[in-house]
């Protein structure tokens, strides 16, 4: 067979070559890149992604993310005087230092779903994403994100991850219902050791935060020996022993608190231990002296800035052991060394407040030292709004008492002559004079003491001794600050401070502890006054000053009739708000019944009669409940408050028969709130709610609460009726107008 060869020139064989080889390329590119795709399960293609995701997104992502919580731990303040929190709470007020951070988490993690959807990493990445919108506040989105990888998840372990965190973040909305379920979910999944870990600390934390302490502490010691020793075990430990006082089991708190210094806790978080530990010993043995574990913290030099805290520790012991002069004096010894941290003040005239109110029964101290906690109290601390509802109602009460006070005085002058009047308003000018000399002098004093320290401060520092501006030292100038404070009160700014128009209250007093028979004299201070109150030139006797302020102190007392009239129907309204106030607001039935009597004695024709019959007989709990009842039926038969007790003596005839109960008990109920019985309905609605609970009408029970709370305590309880009637009853028929009610408040807070 012949062989033939055909000679191609050079130039087309190089054109043919190059065309052969680019093709060739192009086909083994495509069959690489085809292979690459992101929705191939081929193993190169998984390798490929596996290994782009994880390096050029995911571990970027994560190393922000631990940066960003690393940054928010270094930053983290405890406020050891409140409950420690196991899981540091998720606060995008905090989070905003680390925002940008979070912010590159999402972007860099969102590149894994997106471009490397074969990826492992896929489920890590969308973890990242939704603590991150956790941490930015961003909880709608959050939890979407994390339900979307329970459902569509391909890893066990990252799904047990994102549902522990989506009890973390139904716990932080307070929806405990929903991390309740998903806690009992995870409880029959196979979680690996830090995933166990992780669902005790939450699980913990939700019974923390539904103050199911016995649960919480329960968990946490099957929890302990799952965590490393550092700092966050040590807060761990704190916070169960902190439950465990709760509790009243100081044996088992004290057991926590010595394993706190094992785990390297930081200096304050040892130093709060050891406190609340020798405090715990007061109350396990009483006879056991403690003074020098307290001398030997408070001589060392590393605890000064510290001192406030513990003789504040050392004023709750003494409080526990019912000496309660030593308590106070140990609490104003708190005050006084307060530093530059004011955190501790306000606990501490809670502290002095409760002593005067619950032990010693002196309410106008007490609502002083309410007036000062509430004022620099954190609006996140538990006790916050217990304190401003018992700051309401002492507000009141002193109100009351003081108007009963004034008025009986200002009384009792009208009957004086006029030459033992004179002789009187004299006394009353010279005292408060001698008063205003004696806060001078100890101004005076301060002010030296104050210049004395600043000079000291500066020898130590070794500067030059030139004259520095007081306010420009703040640890003087609040120390200073607080002193006034202790002396003369919140004093607020005003202008015109010198004119004659300003009002105080002026007493007559005899002993320190002040009755409802001391007369108390209510003054007008001019300009005079007050300029000689700041000048080292007293106003003497017979000069125009003196007289204008006798004549001021004369025009408020009652000579004439129709005054005379007015003062008593004061005193009448005050009593009668006054015994209201005792039972209602102080639950102190015998002081109730007595100052109801005193109404009825001093003003037999009170139109408050039947409403205060029907309130002895409600309190009067001795041998005269039917006498009341007898009084109330002869003056007053066609009383409704008359009808109320007959109803409420008729139970008997509806026993067994819930929905008829129900129905009785409402009608009494809102025949007090027709009737203006405001303070008690409110009262009687709590219980009515919860004695019917699972009656057809509890839903009107509820939206009777709203009007009523709005009615007693104003629009921010009004306001929060309307939110739990929401909650609560979220099916009732008369839900759209409790939401008509909600739209409108809101309206009208725009415009």
């Amino acid at each position: 067979m012949a062989y033939f060869r055909i000679n191609i020139p050079p130039v087309v064989k190089n054109q043919y070559y190059t065309y052969f080889f680019l093709s060739f390329c192009t086909v083994i590119i495509s069959c690489w890149l085809s292979s690459c795709s992101q929705f191939s399960t081929g193993p190169v293609a998984v390798g490929y992604h596996n290994l782009t995701a994880k390096f050029n997104a995911y571990i970027i992502a994560r190393d922000k993310m631990t940066e960003a919580e690393k940054t928010l731990n270094d930053n983290r303040k405890d406020d050891y005087n409140q409950l420690m929190p196991i899981l540091q709470p998720l606060d995008s007020v905090k989070a905003q230092v680390v925002r940008p951070l979070l912010d590159d988490v999402i972007k860099k993690g969102s590149l894994v779903p997106s471009l490397h959807q074969n990826s492992k990493w896929v489920d890590n990445s969308l973890v990242l994403i939704a603590k991150a919108r956790l941490y930015k506040g961003q909880f709608t989105e959050g939890i979407e994100t994390l339900k979307y990888i329970n459902v569509k998840g391909s890893d066990d372990n990252d799904k047990h991850e994102a549902l522990i965190w989506l009890m973390r973040a139904y716990t932080e909305t307070k929806d405990y219902n929903a991390s309740l379920a998903v806690a009992e979910y995870l409880r029959s999944q196979p979680l690996n050791k830090n995933n166990t870990r992780d669902f005790y600390l939450n699980k913990a934390y939700l019974h923390q935060q539904k103050q199911e302490y016995g649960l919480s502490t329960a968990i946490l010691e099957e929890t302990f020996d799952l965590m490393p020793k550092n700092e966050d075990k040590a807060r761990t430990y704190f916070a169960a022993a902190q439950m465990y006082d709760l509790m009243e089991k100081y044996q088992m708190a004290n057991k926590k608190y010595e394993q706190v210094a094992k785990n390297r806790p930081n200096y304050d978080l040892g130093f709060y231990a050891n406190l609340n530990s020798l405090q715990n010993e007061s109350l396990t043995d009483p006879n056991v002296s403690l003074d020098n574990g307290f001398d030997k913290l408070l001589d060392d030099r590393k605890n000064n800035d510290l001192k406030d805290r513990l003789y504040y520790a050392m004023g709750v012991i003494e409080t526990r052991k019912n000496k309660f002069a030593k308590a106070l004096d140990y609490f104003k010894k708190s005050v006084q060394n307060t530093t530059t941290n004011t955190s501790q003040v306000p606990y501490t005239y809670l502290e002095m407040a409760r002593i005067n109110y619950e032990k010693l029964q002196n309410y106008e101290q007490a609502k002083a030292y309410y007036d000062s906690s509430l004022a620099v109290l954190p609006k996140s601390s538990l006790q916050y709004t217990k304190v401003a509802d018992r700051k309401a109602v002492l507000d009141d009460f002193v109100k009351q008492l003081t108007v009963i006070r004034t008025e009986d005085s200002l009384q009792r002058l009208s009957q004086l002559n006029p030459a033992a009047l004179d002789r009187l308003l004299d006394g009353l000018i010279e005292k408060e004079i001698d008063e205003e000399t004696k806060k001078r002098k100890e101004a005076q004093r301060l002010i030296d003491a104050a210049k004395a320290v600043e000079a000291i401060n500066l020898a130590d520092i070794q500067t030059p001794q030139t004259e520095q501006f007081v306010l420009y030292n703040k640890l003087l100038a609040n120390q200073n600050k607080i002193d006034f404070q202790q002396k003369w009160g919140r004093r607020t700014l005003a202008d015109d401070w010198r004119r004659s128009n300003k009002t105080s209250a002026l007493t007559l007093l005899t002993d320190n502890s002040p009755t409802a028979s001391t007369p108390v004299m209510p003054t007008v201070v001019n300009g005079a006054a007050n300029l000689a109150s700041m000048s080292n030139e007293p106003i003497t006797k017979d000069s125009p000053e003196w007289k204008t302020k006798k004549e001021s102190l004369k025009a408020n007392i009652p000579f004439r009739k129709p005054e005379f009239d007015a003062s008593n129907k004061r005193l009448e309204d005050s009593h009668y708000q006054l015994g209201k106030i005792y039972k209602f607001g102080l639950n102190e039935p015998v002081n109730s019944v007595k100052t109801f009597k005193e109404l009825l004695e001093r003003f037999s024709a009170t139109g408050y009669k039947p409403e205060t019959y029907y309130l002895l007989y409600l309190t009067d709990i001795q041998t005269n409940k039917p006498k009341w009842k007898d009084v109330l039926g002869t003056e007053f038969p066609n009383s409704p408050y008359l009808r109320l007790i007959n109803n409420s003596g008729g139970k008997t005839d509806v026993v067994g028969n819930p929905e008829l109960q129900a129905t009785r008990d409402y009608e009494q109920l809102y025949l007090l709130y027709q009737s203006g019985n405001y303070t008690e309905a409110l009262a009687r609605s709590e219980t009515e709610i919860a004695n019917h609970a699972n009656t057809k009408i509890q839903d009107k029970f509820g939206f009777l609460r709203i009007l009523l709370a709005g009615k007693v305590n104003g629009r921010d309880a009004y306001l929060k009726a309307v939110n739990d009637f929401i909650k609560e009853f979220p099916n009732s028929p008369l839900l759209p107008r409790a939401k008509e009610l909600l739209e409108s408040q809101e309206l009208s807070t725009r415009k």
